[in-house]
């Protein structure tokens, strides 16, 4: 990574006790941030990841609890509690490869990770929000909701598809008390984003070195990565009073990328 890890107060006030969260993909990175900062909001906290110790440990910050499931299993998403107020779609993968040889299996894996699980997700948690008049929908995009990068067809499609669904549950909620909003980032601190260093080496023929500044900031205006925890701290305005009017809505925390 190119730089020491920028810290992130908490600044945003609001109060969730007695809403129950369920984050997906919350072992690590984003969805680690995102779940202890609802903890710290008072949430009760369900960190859903396919690794199951490492929702263990991150349940075992946020005094919440852990499930180990593989979104791309309809049944086992099924069994998870829809009684939730807070559902934040956040789980994802990344396969980097052009599209002439982008394996189709791959392809279909990560758009049952990345949009059928967050469909079914949100389907089952909207009849409790509805009936409390309150829920709140946070599906953690990307930059690639919003624009395309080459080599990575599976991922762009999945959020582009994601942006849509998060508008019609918008549309459909509003009348419940219930918003849904995307939050956009562009490359985050994570294991994630360092996982692809090689491949995104690979495909565009230079030095891992040079992947970070020349592919993956090379559009946005602040160089540096975004910090999971700044993510985090949208995800709790979002969920605050003040955001109760904002719905439907992509939000760029990409450092200027989308402003070219």
């Amino acid at each position: 990574m190119t730089a020491e890890p920028v810290a992130v107060p908490h600044v945003v006030n609001v109060d969730l006790a007695g809403r129950t969260a369920l984050v997906t993909g919350g072992g690590g990175g984003i969805g680690r941030a995102c779940a202890l900062r609802l903890a710290a909001a008072g949430a009760t906290v369900v960190v859903v990841d396919r690794n199951v110790e490492a929702a263990k440990l991150v349940a075992a910050e946020a005094g919440g609890r852990a499930e180990g499931v593989d979104l791309a299993d309809p049944t086992a998403v099924d069994a998870l509690d829809a009684d939730v107020d807070i559902v934040v779609n956040n789980a994802g993968l990344q396969h980097v490869a052009p599209l002439q040889d982008f394996p189709v299996e791959r392809f279909e894996y990560i758009q049952r990770v990345m949009v059928e699980a967050p469909f079914l997700l949100i389907r089952r948690a909207l009849p409790h929000m509805y009936a409390r008049g309150w829920g709140r929908i946070v599906n953690i995009s990307s930059v690639h909701g919003l624009r395309a990068s080459p080599y990575k067809a599976a991922y762009v499609s999945a959020k582009h598809a994601l942006e849509g669904l998060s508008k019609v549950v918008a549309l459909e909620g509003a009348a419940h008390g219930v918003t849904a909003n995307c939050i956009n980032p562009a490359y985050v601190r994570t294991a994630l984003v360092e996982s692809q260093i090689a491949d995104q080496s690979a495909a565009h023929g230079i030095p891992e070195s040079e992947v970070i500044e020349k592919i993956m900031l090379a559009r946005a205006a602040v160089k540096r990565l975004i910090e999971p925890e700044e993510v985090a701290e949208l995800l709790a305005y979002l969920c605050s009073p003040p955001a109760g009017f904002l719905t439907g809505a992509s939000i760029a925390l990409d450092g200027g990328w989308t402003a070219n």
